[in-house]
């Protein structure tokens, strides 16, 4: 069994369609092992967004996931990191496909509904970042 990090973005927090994002999680299988919400401060955004950090569109990114508290989640099931990739469509939600979680709710490249993890290994990196053992269960 795999895990992987989700952060429902600012847009899908304010847009009320976390509960439909989750429940689609929910319907492939997926178990949760945590669950929080926060705020992202700057300090956790500059070294979980650490490979953009330097480019120009950053502050933009920043301010953006800083704006309104996320939903982290843990989820764990077969194959995660990349059968969660192909749930939420590619990061430009323009280009998503349809039925994919950016397709049917993002807008764009940055309002995109989710952060997941691209990796087993940065999966297992995010998930120590946003939660303490303690904040998982398995039941």
């Amino acid at each position: 069994m795999e895990r992987t990090l989700i952060l429902l973005k600012p847009d899908a927090v304010s847009g009320k369609f976390c509960g439909k994002v989750i429940s689609r999680f929910e319907e492939a299988g997926f178990t949760i092992r945590g669950c929080k919400m926060m705020q992202l401060t700057n300090a956790i955004l500059r070294e979980h967004y650490a490979h953009v950090a330097d480019k120009p569109f950053y502050p933009e990114i920043e301010k953006f996931m800083s704006s309104i508290p996320v939903i982290a989640l843990v989820l764990e099931g077969d194959d995660i990191v990349n059968v969660m990739r192909d749930m939420l469509g590619v990061t430009d939600s323009r280009k998503a496909a349809p039925g994919t979680l950016r397709a049917t709710f993002g807008k764009d490249v940055m309002i995109n509904v989710a952060h997941a993890s691209d990796s087993k290994e940065t999966a297992e990196v995010e998930v120590k970042r946003f939660f303490k053992n303690e904040e998982l269960f398995k039941y």
